[in-house]
């Protein structure tokens, strides 16, 4: 076990997350969506002594919860409460870790949430989420990241209490895990949640190597047909760095000034949406990003051994679609081909210098941070960037930007209805111009660059495009 303690008199709260090194790539074969079942059952399959109506009940008082969230190689369980109610809260938590129940009615219930969440959740009404997954089935294909967390319709039928038990043998063991604290505990309150976890079982199966990535010939295209009046476009493509790389930190401040999730600062979001309305959002990644909740920040421990670089565009007119995704790829052309100016890394400099702090508001975001470190062999996100931002020169992020990233070898995934698809694919295939009609007055000067996005020319083939009903993604 390692530990990550943050202690603090200044807060009257404790936070608590364990982190597990395991995720959906532990998934045994043909039970996909096991670990995501499991991290379920765990929070609300109640404990030997209690049910889970019982363990809701005993924590109402408290005004709190303990939540899990699964990824694809992490999954952490995590709450927060008033130092005053430390020690029952506590011994709750350590029933969920050590004494789960796995009470086979919560397990069928989740499981049936599960299926749901997939077939009536990702697949018939979140298409940002279903573009986002589209591509990353591209990116991964035959490979563990390539399938959502939630796992397959078929995989999540063939699952059974008793493999969710076995998982948790196998996977949820002392030796994946992290232990953090971070608030007003006691001096010796470490020294006790160690002492209850040495329960865990000692070790578990061998985390598995990862293979590598599929990397696109050209631009390759997945569009995926559903009822949709406006279509989710993403993009991107495998990279070869993450936090624990020192390249990581210089394209994560190209990434800043050319997509900043949710802000202004952007080139695509002033590019596309301030300059021509085309779309409400306009973001890139060089990590896996997952919002927290309504905020504009991203949820930490969201650890993965392998990143990629990414594009969300959405939602978009299916008129614009084509449009919008030749203007990403030449925004994207002109960052490689250009770079940063001096002023341009000046004022992105700047901002993350302080807009870091916004992710490390309250004990358990901190937690949460300084535990990735921990993940990757780093500081917190916070603290590499405020260590290395202060000597980092425009040329450094440049030659990041062309070390590691392409504007040529693309997975383009498109969340379309079925009467636009085939027409779409057939145009983009044969990279035919794709004009913009605006229905109000526009600047001059945009009018005249959309006529050269009209025609950017992107390494299509039709016989890289490829259109599938959404209702059969993630079958099997």
């Amino acid at each position: 076990m390692k530990t990550v303690l943050l202690p603090s008199r200044a807060t009257p709260f404790v936070s608590f997350r364990f982190l597990f090194e395991t995720g959906s790539i532990d998934d045994p074969r043909g039970r996909e969506g096991t670990a995501a079942l499991a991290g379920a059952a765990l929070a609300e399959g109640g404990t030997r002594k209690l049910s889970y109506e019982q363990l809701l009940e005993a924590l109402y008082p408290m005004a709190a919860g303990i939540g899990v969230q699964v990824d694809r190689e992490v999954t952490v369980v995590q709450g927060t409460v008033h130092a005053d109610h430390l020690d029952r809260y506590y011994d709750l938590v350590r029933q969920v870790l050590i004494e789960p129940r796995f009470d086979l009615k919560e397990v069928s219930r989740l499981k049936d949430d599960q299926e749901n969440a997939l077939v009536a959740g990702l697949r018939a009404t979140d298409d940002e989420g279903l573009g986002k997954e589209a591509l990353m089935a591209m990116m991964y294909a035959g490979h563990p990241y390539g399938r959502p967390v939630e796992g397959t319709v078929a995989g999540l039928q063939a699952i059974g209490r008793d493999e969710v038990v076995a998982f948790r043998d196998a996977h949820l063991t002392q030796d994946r895990l992290t232990v953090g604290l971070a608030g007003r505990f006691p001096d010796a309150f470490a020294d006790r949640v160690l002492a209850d976890l040495a329960g865990l079982p000692t070790n578990g199966a061998v985390r598995p190597a990862l293979p590598a990535p599929k990397k696109a010939s050209g631009m390759e295209a997945l569009v995926v047909t559903k009822p949709a009046r406006a279509w989710a476009i993403s993009l991107g493509h495998p990279i070869a760095v993450t936090r624990a790389d020192d390249d990581f930190y210089p394209l994560f401040v190209a990434n800043s000034y050319f997509g900043e999730h949710r802000t202004f600062n952007g080139v695509l979001m002033n590019a596309m949406r301030s300059l021509r309305g085309l779309n409400y959002g306009d973001y890139s990644y060089v990590e896996a990003f997952v919002q927290d909740g309504g905020s504009t920040f991203p949820l930490p421990n969201v650890g993965r051994r392998q990143q990629a670089f990414t594009i969300w565009i959405r939602p978009v007119a299916p008129a614009h679609a084509h449009f919008a995704t030749r203007q990403a790829v030449r925004e994207l052309r002109r960052l490689i081909e250009s770079g940063l100016t001096r002023a341009a890394f000046e004022e992105t400099r700047e901002f993350l210098g302080h807009y870091d702090k916004l992710w490390v508001q309250t004990p358990s975001r901190r937690l949460g941070y300084a535990m990735d470190g921990a993940f990757y062999g780093t500081g917190s996100l916070p603290e590499e960037l405020g260590r290395r931002l202060p000597s980092m020169t425009v040329d450094d992020v440049n030659a990041a930007i062309r070390r590691h990233l392409s504007a040529e070898n693309l997975h383009l995934a498109v969340v379309a209805d079925p009467d636009g698809a085939g027409p779409f694919v057939e145009a983009l295939g044969a990279n035919a111009p794709s004009p913009i009609v605006y229905e109000t007055e526009t600047r001059p000067e945009v009018v005249i660059e959309d006529r050269s996005i009209a025609v950017e020319k992107l390494d299509t083939d039709p016989r890289r495009c490829r259109v599938v009903p959404a209702d059969t993604m993630f079958e099997v």
